[in-house]
């Protein structure tokens, strides 16, 4: 579809659409560039004051995928006109709460009528030009970290057929609330050449965007993950989410799998997330002290040079 559509190019944008990167990134000074990004989405959760504040963090997490800081956030409503305003009065308090906790001031937003519940913000960030993040930039010798637990689509889906239990919930709901804040300001002073946040796409559609924009091969150790508990379980049920199969369709050719793969295991591989975790590509050195400076992250894998396949799948 959008290559249909006309660019324009523009010395300024150090970051455009071109890698399906995190955010954009605009030049405005020596010393300052503008990290900006959008994201909404349908409710996820019953509580809406909970829904609020997971879209806030999601939302959040693409300025922070690019080494940058939160500063300012525009929020976007859809909802129904004649629904009972207290609702989103909730809604709106969360997203207040976790923007609050995350230092990012709310300078207004806008709102549509609209029967389908939609909410979510569009997140202005800055960064240094020479210090961003891009997902471009993995390096083979590179070490693959990831700083939270997979799972958060099957356990949903697990709540809307009613087989989830309440504490795999709110595990999940405990990962979801979690702001990459902590995790983005651990890899401050270490050399990160590559970093994209785990969301919609799943951990091998965002893992696909880094290895096919940085032109080499992300090899997966399937042992190393870890996942929400429950997840394992409810995969092996069948609560799959639609977004999942989409995933697979899109990104299964993409991957090479050595060895046999649980099928559960390879459904959280590509399983939708919110509001996920970081996956970082460093130097092992620089590795090793996030892992001491950031107890939550743990090690996935290892970057190669370009071969057959952008993911290989031990």
């Amino acid at each position: 579809m959008l290559c249909g559509v006309p660019r324009v190019t523009n010395p300024n944008v150090l970051v455009g659409y071109d890698t399906a990167d995190d955010a954009g990134v605009y030049l405005m000074s020596e010393d300052l560039a503008l990290v900006q990004t959008v994201d909404f989405f349908t409710p996820i959760v019953d509580d809406p004051f909970t829904f609020g504040a997971i879209s806030a963090a999601n939302s959040l997490s693409d300025v922070w995928a690019m080494g940058g800081t939160p500063i300012s956030a525009l929020s976007i409503v859809a909802y129904p006109g004649k629904g009972d305003l207290m609702v989103l009065q909730d809604i709106l308090r969360g997203g207040a709460a976790k923007m609050q906790e995350a230092g990012c001031v709310i300078l207004g937003g806008h709102s549509v009528n609209d029967d389908e519940i939609k909410f979510g913000y569009s997140v202005t960030g800055a960064v240094h030009p020479k210090r961003i993040w891009a997902n471009a930039g993995a390096q083979p010798g590179d070490v693959l970290v990831f700083t939270k637990q997979l799972g958060t689509g099957i356990i949903g889906t697990a709540l809307k057929r009613g087989i989830a239990s309440d504490d795999h919930v709110a595990a999940s709901v405990e990962s979801m609330l979690t702001l990459n804040q902590a995790a983005a300001e651990a890899l401050r002073a270490l050399t990160v050449h590559g970093c994209t946040d785990v969301t919609g796409f799943g951990f091998i559609g965002h893992a696909r965007e880094m290895a096919l924009g940085s032109n080499v091969t992300l090899v997966i150790d399937s042992a190393q993950l870890q996942f929400l508990p429950g997840a394992r379980d409810y995969a092996a049920q069948g609560a799959i989410p639609g977004g999942l199969k989409n995933n697979r369709e899109f990104a299964g050719e993409c991957v090479k799998v050595e060895g046999t793969l649980a099928p559960e295991l390879e459904a959280l591989l590509y399983d939708p997330q919110t509001s996920g975790g970081l996956l970082v590509s460093l130097p092992p050195q620089d590795a090793e002290q996030f892992l001491a400076r950031f107890d939550k992250a743990y090690r996935v894998g290892h970057v190669t040079p370009h071969a057959e396949k952008p993911i290989r799948i031990l």
